[in-house]
């Protein structure tokens, strides 16, 4: 009898690592998911932000640019 009690909540314990083992699972198959997602999106953001730093050296430049012009008119 003993034997038999001690067998059930072997199994018992067994059957609950189990499942928490499959819950890590899914959680770690998620997170590797989401981080992945994220990467992408990082690359994505520093792709724009590279874009954006250009435009703003070009519109920069232009606006010295005009400046300059509009200094050398007055002086004229």
């Amino acid at each position: 009898m003993e034997n038999h009690s001690t067998d059930s909540i072997l199994k018992e314990q067994i059957s609950r690592l189990e499942e928490t083992l499959n819950a890590l699972l899914f959680a770690t198959e998620k997170l590797f998911e989401e981080n992945s997602l994220l990467k992408e999106r990082e690359k994505q953001l520093l792709k724009e932000r590279a874009e954006l730093y250009g435009k703003n050296d070009k519109i920069r430049a232009q606006v010295e640019s005009m400046i300059s012009r509009l200094k050398s008119m007055d002086k004229a």
